[in-house]
């Protein structure tokens, strides 16, 4: 009888074991782990805010503040185009002369006060203001444009002729006209709202100091709430200090990964990195008023000689992407078919002695009647320039070319060498180019004056018309047809030496999920995601998942 009852208490337990096990199973088979709201994110960054202003902003981590404190009429998305933001739809007239924006009604500013066309107006007359203290890149696109208030939820924009480029101009950042209308233009760079900002984005200001910043979720933000409760900032004076905080557990993010360390992150287990090229491209300007760079064959000579590819792999750790045109890769104008300079030292020679420089004296370097192939090459005091420049002045030696490196500090007086064109070479960049391909300001005759950025001074009268009949026009087939023509235009000249555009690299703790990097026009593009960023998780039943 006893045995009876010791086998029917072991099956009761089995019984008691086999439903908890079945519904164990039943509940994580009927749910799911999906996001859950709280949790800050911080992040590691080299340098201090200096004005968290969408007009005046003038570094990096500036325009990484103002991308997540601020929005603009429209953006770009992933994709590269132009698509609504604070605007709900837009209109052009059909002589594409006048732009009329329809505004969101559903948007307040971080302090409650709610946004209007009043902002939009101010914005843009303090970028068009004489007194107006910010870029030129910001300003000169706005400056020939009437702004109209339509109503209060209705802006039109007024052309001089039409421009086809003009909608990238309005991904500016819009500021509040009720904090800042009665403030001068001039007097903008020294109001304490650049580092007390109050915009319209997903995050807003909670706390500033010397050492961080923090942003928490702004109550007032008008699509889905963001699953992040905070993202804070931590100032470092350089990148490898962000790596040593990230090792004692201070910083979830890493802002930018130098080559350096590229190894160490991908060896490293708490790291997720993220890369995506850059807008942009690194480039050797050659100032063409100088005797030595008239020649065509010289220009090109030069660019035979680089091994673009090998200095990408050597010192950028491969990350780089060698580019053959002034219009990026990625964009609808790009040419896919131009011819290309690869690397041909042997080219590079027989093109120099074939237009008379040759190497009479025995001394190393070309010479051409009373000229010799002999120049500065100047770059700023960042670290990979400089040893780009070193490797570039040894690749030109060995077709005798004598390039003298100097160094100096960004912005001066590098940015005053470009301004002025007092250079013979002069290794840089353009950045953050937007992305409709437009390359008149760059390239244009009409801009190589002091005021212009056609620092190498190039001047061609078929690139010139090509340029401006591509702004003229909205028809994309008939402006990428345009472009062509001037690639190759380009191509054949070599007005400057195009070397590469940059691949970005960002590296985020594991534990925050959801993180996406896609193409970028400049770096606060990492964040282009940010509101689908998550730390804390919960468990749901699976169809409330679905929802």
């Amino acid at each position: 009888m006893g045995h009876i009852r010791w086998q029917t208490a072991i099956a009761l337990v089995s019984i008691l074991l086999l439903g908890v096990l079945l519904g164990y199973l039943a509940y994580n088979l009927t749910t799911v782990i999906v996001p859950d709201f709280g949790g800050t994110y911080v992040e590691g960054v080299a340098g201090n805010p200096k004005a968290i202003n969408p007009i005046l902003q003038n570094n990096e981590i500036d325009r990484d503040l103002v991308s997540l404190m601020f929005s603009s009429l429209t953006r770009v998305d992933e994709r590269g185009e132009i698509v609504p933001e604070l605007a709900r739809r837009w209109e052009i007239s059909e002589d594409g002369l006048a732009y009329t924006f329809y505004l969101r009604q559903d948007v307040r500013w971080h302090d409650g006060a709610p946004f209007s066309a009043d902002d939009v107006m101010f914005t843009i007359q303090a970028i068009q203001d004489p007194d107006f203290q910010g870029l030129p890149d910001v300003s000169e696109p706005w400056l020939p444009v009437t702004i109209e208030i339509v109503d209060r939820y209705a802006v039109r924009f007024i052309l001089e002729e039409p421009f086809a480029p003009f909608l990238d101009y309005t991904t500016v950042g819009i500021l509040p006209a009720h904090l800042l209308g009665t403030v001068p233009a001039g007097l903008l760079p020294s109001s304490q709202f650049n580092l007390r900002p109050v915009g319209t984005g997903p995050f807003m200001l909670s706390e500033i100091s010397a050492q961080h910043v923090i942003l928490e979720t702004n109550p007032h933000w008008y699509r889905r709430r963001p699953y992040l409760d905070k993202i804070e900032f931590v100032f470092y004076p350089d990148y490898p200090s962000i790596f040593v905080a990230h090792e004692r557990g201070d910083v979830s993010g890493i802002s930018r990964v130098w080559p350096d360390y590229l190894d160490e992150v991908r060896e490293g287990e708490s790291l997720n990195m993220y890369s995506a090229p850059l807008s942009g491209y690194t480039l050797v300007f050659l100032n063409l008023t100088r005797p030595l760079f008239q020649e065509r064959e010289v220009r090109q000579a030069l660019l035979w000689a680089l091994d673009r590819q090998g200095l990408v792999d050597e010192v950028l750790g491969g990350q780089g992407i060698v580019v053959y045109s002034p219009i990026m890769p990625n964009v609808w104008a790009y040419d896919e078919n131009l011819p290309r300079y690869s690397y041909d030292s042997e080219k590079a020679i027989a093109l120099l002695e074939a237009a008379g420089w040759t190497d009479a004296d025995g001394d190393g370097v070309r010479e051409k009647g009373d000229l010799r192939l002999e120049f500065e090459l100047l770059t700023n005091d960042d670290p990979i320039r400089e040893q780009l420049v070193q490797e570039i002045v040894r690749q030109w030696a060995s077709v005798g070319v004598l390039a003298k490196p100097r160094v100096a500090g960004w912005p001066e007086p590098v940015a005053t060498a470009l301004r002025t064109r007092q250079f013979d070479a002069l290794l840089g960049g353009w950045g953050a180019l937007p992305p409709d391909p437009d390359p008149y300001p760059h390239w244009h005759s009409s801009q190589a004056s002091e005021d212009g950025q056609n620092y190498a001074g190039y001047i061609n009268d078929d690139a010139d018309m090509l340029l401006e009949e591509a702004r003229r026009v909205n028809d994309r087939a008939l402006r990428g047809e345009l472009y062509r023509k001037f690639q190759r235009i380009f191509v054949e000249d070599v007005p400057a030496l195009l070397l590469y555009q940059p691949v970005y690299n960002y590296a985020v703790d594991e534990r925050v999920r959801g993180v996406q990097v896609g193409p970028m026009l400049d770096t606060p593009d990492r964040f282009r995601t940010v509101t689908q960023w998550y730390i804390a998780i919960k468990r749901v039943v699976l169809s409330e998942a679905s929802k």
